[in-house]
């Protein structure tokens, strides 16, 4: 069975590492706030350093936070690159730059390493259930070879193309989820103003051609102003970031990306960055204050 080495113990990367350990998996963990892995300890080997944990290891898996993390953890001092063992298969599940997926391919291949970039969709939810959405960039046999553990994390899995084309493909899913978020949050504060009960009003347009799991996860927590994250707003910013920067390279306008983005800057700079997404609804009702 493949030794496994895991960084980034995270709200995503917690519970996904658990289902390899349930799995049966061998797994050495390093992660920067080791009090974060501690639960884990009696099942899988807890480390100091990336390279403890990289030591003799088949696949090294990431979960960290931002491109910054992913290019230090992988390519800086004393990173994966430096202390991997010859032919070992790194995957990084973080949410990242196209771009930096791309360099860290080629990087890993002058190492004798191989490289794929397979961020996730599912938040929280989909991470303790098993049931994320998985997008894959890299070579295809290399996808194969890590299947057996994506499906221990995931329900839907997909192989993009080539290296940075699954970082690609997560940054077309956040932008329908930034619109759905805020289509959600807009038609609830709408309901509300217009007034109707707008938790009848999730029930009646759930069933339709609204319905997504937005509306059936981040619905309900709207509506009783439990903002606790599944997913940060501080980390969504982040992404829709990352997808203007694309956006830009490729000379495109993204009107919704652009409008959901500084709503969210805006709560950022009020302090609700460690809020879930669904805060996003604080954004309108602020507003909606300010202009009367």
């Amino acid at each position: 069975m493949k030794k496994i080495a895991w960084i980034g113990t995270g709200v995503m990367g917690h519970a996904m590492v658990s289902h390899l350990i349930n799995a049966g998996y061998p797994v050495s963990i390093f992660t920067r706030s080791k009090e974060k892995a501690a639960d884990l300890a009696d099942k899988a080997t807890v480390v100091d350093t990336i390279a403890q944990a990289v030591l003799d290891a088949d696949v090294i898996i990431t979960m960290v936070g931002y491109p910054t993390d992913v290019e230090s953890v992988y390519a800086g001092v004393d990173g994966v690159f430096d202390h991997a063992k010859k032919g070992a298969l790194c995957i990084d599940m973080t949410t990242s730059s196209p771009t930096l997926a791309q360099k860290l391919y080629a990087l890993a291949l002058t190492k004798g390493l191989r490289m794929l970039d397979a961020p996730v969709s599912g938040g929280d939810i989909g991470a303790r259930n098993a049931t994320l959405s998985i997008m894959v960039g890299g070579d295809i046999a290399d996808f194969d070879e890590a299947k057996p553990l994506f499906e221990q994390m995931g329900k839907s899995i997909t192989h993009i193309g080539k290296a940075g084309f699954g970082q690609h493909c997560k940054m077309a899913n956040q932008i329908v989820v930034a619109g759905n978020i805020a289509a959600i949050s807009e038609s609830m504060f709408y309901a509300k103003n217009a007034g109707v009960d707008p938790h009848i009003v999730l029930q009646a347009i759930s069933g339709g051609a609204a319905g997504s799991w937005q509306v059936t996860n981040n619905g309900p927590k709207i509506l009783t102003g439990n903002y606790d994250p599944g997913f940060y707003i501080h980390h969504f910013i982040k992404d829709l970031t990352l997808v203007e920067e694309e956006a830009l390279k490729a000379d495109i306008s993204l009107p919704v990306v652009r409008q959901v983005l500084a709503l969210y800057r805006q709560l950022l700079d009020e302090g609700y960055g460690q809020l879930g997404t669904q805060a996003l609804i604080k954004a309108y009702g602020k507003n909606y204050e300010h202009e009367h």
